[in-house]
């Protein structure tokens, strides 16, 4: 698809959720307030009080328009400034007890608008797609938060179907390999799930904002049992940079010493630079290489092991 293809659709897709949504009114939850207006009111009733640089900050507002907004807010008695001995300008703002009043009545109208108008039209399975779309696109677009917690977690119903699905589909965007390739590793996970629970296996699934953010599994190896194999290590391309693929190999190797496994070997391709480089600064070491034409490319595949010290936590 072109870029004005896609451009097209993004702007069909505003139209249509600043309908849904009501931002077209001419006044929020027929106040009269703007968007504007009512978002410096949320933000102040959500923090209490704040100086008019922190709100112009946080809504990515302009500060002459934020300046604006402000007198007019105090004017219509919704907004006063606290007293402060020192620069006028960095004053805090509060809301008055009319101003108050607006934001629990906008919170109210808010919430009553969301369930009426998005959800409750909805029945579970389309509410849980409509909220997993809407997280996804603010770990697209959202700057990346180094403060938020990684969960590690065991897999859920349905996403073994999705980390196939995920990976067939990166691997083909990133490296163009094909359809062969998403066959093997549903083929994978099936023999994951089918495998027995000794010797012992562990899937972990890495979660951010809600959202499986890469995910890892360790089985052990079908020549020697006594052996882990490492498995489709993968981490979303809106995750990367949040040392996700370091924290799974992590625990997958103190899971593998702590279940008495002699070593940990993997078999990856010498183009997965980044993978490579997780593996080698855990302590692997490349054992062998043998070039393959698989998924419709040609391949230098690589077998990396780690030894163990068997009984060491």
């Amino acid at each position: 698809m072109s870029i004005s293809a896609d451009v097209a659709e993004v702007r069909a897709f505003n139209r249509f959720y600043t309908r849904v949504i009501g931002l077209l009114e001419e006044g929020m939850h027929k106040s009269p307030f703007g968007l504007a207006e009512a978002r410096v009111i949320y933000e102040l009733g959500k923090r209490g009080h704040a100086t008019a640089a922190i709100i112009a900050d946080t809504l990515d507002m302009d500060r002459g328009q934020m300046s604006r907004l402000t007198l007019k807010l105090v004017d219509q008695g919704v907004v006063a400034v606290l007293p402060r001995a020192t620069d006028r300008r960095s004053s805090p703002l509060a809301l008055t007890p009319e101003g108050d009043a607006v934001y629990r009545r906008f919170n109210e109208m808010s919430d009553a608008a969301i369930a009426s108008g998005l959800l409750e039209p909805l029945d579970e399975f389309g509410r849980r797609d409509l909220l997993d779309a809407m997280r996804r696109i603010q770990s697209l677009l959202a700057e990346p938060d180094p403060a938020e917690p990684m969960l590690l977690r065991p897999h859920r119903v349905g996403e073994l179907g999705w980390l196939v699905h995920r990976q067939g589909l990166l691997y083909h965007l990133e490296q163009g390999w094909n359809s062969e390739f998403e066959a093997l590793i549903a083929r994978i996970y099936s023999e994951y799930e089918a495998a027995p629970a000794t010797p012992p296996k562990s899937l972990w699934v890495a979660e951010m904002a809600g959202q499986v953010a890469g995910s890892l599994f360790i089985v052990p190896s079908a020549a020697d049992p006594a052996v882990a194999q490492l498995r489709m290590l993968y981490v979303e391309p809106a995750f990367r940079g949040h040392g996700i693929g370091k924290r799974l190999v992590e625990e997958a190797i103190r899971f593998s010493r702590a279940s008495g496994y002699s070593s940990i070997l993997l078999w990856t391709q010498d183009c997965l630079t980044a993978a490579r480089k997780i593996y080698q600064a855990a302590g692997f070491t490349l054992e062998r290489e043998e070039p393959h034409r698989s998924f419709g490319a040609d391949l230098n595949g690589q077998y990396w092991r780690l030894p163990l010290k068997r009984g060491i936590r």
